[in-house]
């Protein structure tokens, strides 16, 4: 595999991003292994917790933008989409280690884990309106249920990086920690998750979340804006100025 690490601590399955010389940015080839091992998750019933982790102080820094204008999302079952909805209707508890950049896909994907863990380096952003799309992954329906309208509307609107106070402050971190104690502490919580009760894990977290069918309505609202996005001037502008290192110019767009 490539970019992706998989393996098993007790009743964890820890799933590692990794592709440090990217920023753990993540292909569509990416994508399809994570649906796929989500997937071979849920099925197994060895797994009761799943735990997401970065590398080399980076947990994602979202997609590789690159690659994914090469492979653009058409329909439901692109990679990128088919991970989204496997994260979303997960019945495993999916916990999160965060160091360093969570952006874009890696930090809407944090609004479907159940608890998130980051490091007091951690910076997150929604930095989609920057490239003239739209947010994804029911970002759009999660985060001002979390933040409230106000505090949303200035993370998704702006697209400005967030530390891990703040993440903790609006509820997408459910716990700050130094860096060097991370990972032991992910793991720790995630033997404590899998130690309990499974049936009564799965029903808790059912009963928690928000009503399924808004979060998949909103999902597929959003791909379908999203999609229409990606043939956009606006999109081209960010792009072209993403990659000549210079400030996107919208001053030309109605």
């Amino acid at each position: 595999m490539t970019g992706i690490t998989l393996r098993h601590e007790g009743a964890t399955l820890v799933v590692g991003f990794d592709r440090p010389d990217k920023r753990n940015a993540i292909t569509v080839e990416m994508y399809g292994e994570l649906a796929a091992a989500l997937d071979r998750a849920e099925a197994d019933p060895a797994v009761r917790v799943v735990l997401f982790h970065g590398t080399d102080g980076v947990f994602t820094a979202g997609n590789d933008l690159r690659d994914f204008l090469e492979n653009p999302p058409d329909g439901p079952d692109h990679p990128a989409f088919r991970f989204i909805r496997t994260l979303a209707s997960a019945n495993k508890v999916l916990v999160a280690a965060v160091d360093g950049p969570a952006v874009g896909v890696g930090a809407t994907m944090l609004l479907h884990c159940d608890l998130v863990i980051a490091a007091r380096t951690a910076q997150f952003a929604f930095p989609f309106i920057n490239l003239g799309l739209v947010p994804e992954a029911g970002s759009s329906l999660l985060l001002p249920r979390l933040a409230g309208y106000h505090r949303a509307a200035a993370l998704l609107m702006l697209g400005d990086s967030f530390d891990a106070e703040t993440a903790r402050e609006i509820g997408l971190v459910s716990r700050v920690v130094e860096a060097d104690a991370l990972q032991t502490e992910a793991l720790a919580l995630a033997a404590r998750l899998a130690a309990k009760a499974p049936e009564a894990l799965r029903q808790v977290k059912s009963l928690i979340k928000s009503p399924r069918h808004e979060v998949d309505t909103r999902i597929v609202e959003e791909a379908e804006l999203f999609m229409h996005r990606l043939r956009s001037p606006e999109l081209r502008e960010a792009i072209d100025a993403f990659f000549a290192k210079r400030q996107p110019d919208f001053s030309r767009f109605a």
